[in-house]
């Protein structure tokens, strides 16, 4: 079990989950942080082994939970108690109905491609994104960029989106980058607020790796990976991005295809 960071968000969704498992005959698994965020007595069990991880958050709480259980072969469903809830598949007025068929197995599992981040000592991974933006607000950042060894150039911009399939659908749609089907094994690379009237954004195949350069002397770079800050770029230094080996495994009701999921969320 995965929740929302603050616990009033849920309600009594866990409860109502509880009494399923207990139907079902199937053991909730708990990590010390829930734990102590629900206040239930010390449980045995090590989440890690989990046949399968439920999430009840938005889409936040999914890619800490997806983040989470990347290497560990445990597909992660949701429970959408966010605003948009992109990723999760289960409506809390269907919980009972919903985490019943889980339990029962009836869920499609699908994998999603993932970004490494290097930054110096710096090493970490994205579900959805790698962001590279000016530190200082009001400020742009003239930002280099490589991409498989060749050098495309400089661009003064407040900042730039590298996004897996799974995330096209997040901050990068929101800056008019393309919408990438899961299932793609690509990068989406869009610029922020660019000062040109030509940049277009870019997708990148696996094997192609992006060197970002912050060419602007007296304004840091700020990383970002999934939205936290990870890192800062001083003048001349660079970042690396790249299609990661591990995938992250999202679990869906078998009828919450992406498509349905793209039409019911973004749709008139």
């Amino acid at each position: 079990m995965i929740t929302h960071g603050k616990r009033a968000t849920i309600g009594p969704a866990l409860a109502r989950l509880e009494s399923v498992a207990r139907s079902a005959g199937v053991e909730l698994l708990f990590s010390d942080e829930e734990l102590e965020k629900h206040g239930i007595a010390d449980a045995d069990g090590d989440v890690a082994t989990a046949d399968v991880a439920i999430v009840l958050g938005g889409d936040g709480t999914m890619l800490r939970a997806l983040t989470r259980f990347l290497g560990f072969d445990v597909p992660v469903i949701g429970v959408n108690f966010g605003r948009v809830g992109f990723l999760a598949s289960i409506r809390p007025t269907d919980l009972e109905a919903g985490v019943a068929r889980v339990f029962a197995g009836d869920y499609t599992i699908v994998p999603l491609t993932t970004l490494e981040l290097e930054v110096g000592t710096v090493r970490a991974a994205a579900v959805n994104d790698v962001v590279v933006l000016s530190a200082t607000r009001g400020r742009m950042v003239e930002l280099g960029w490589t991409i498989g060894g060749e050098d495309l150039g400089l661009q003064p911009c407040d900042g730039m989106i590298c996004s897996t399939p799974s995330g096209s659908t997040a901050y990068n749609l929101s800056n008019g980058g393309p919408v990438l089907v899961r299932g793609l094994d690509g990068m989406a690379v869009t610029f922020i607020a660019a000062h040109s009237l030509h940049v277009r954004p870019l997708v990148v195949p696996r094997g192609l790796e992006l060197s970002i350069r912050n060419e602007t002397p007296d304004v840091r770079a700020s990383v970002l990976v999934d939205g936290h800050s990870v890192a800062e770029i001083d003048g001349g230094a660079h970042a690396v991005v790249r299609l990661g080996d591990r995938r992250a495994l999202l679990a869906t009701l078998p009828e919450a295809t992406f498509f349905r999921r793209y039409r019911d969320t973004f749709g008139s």
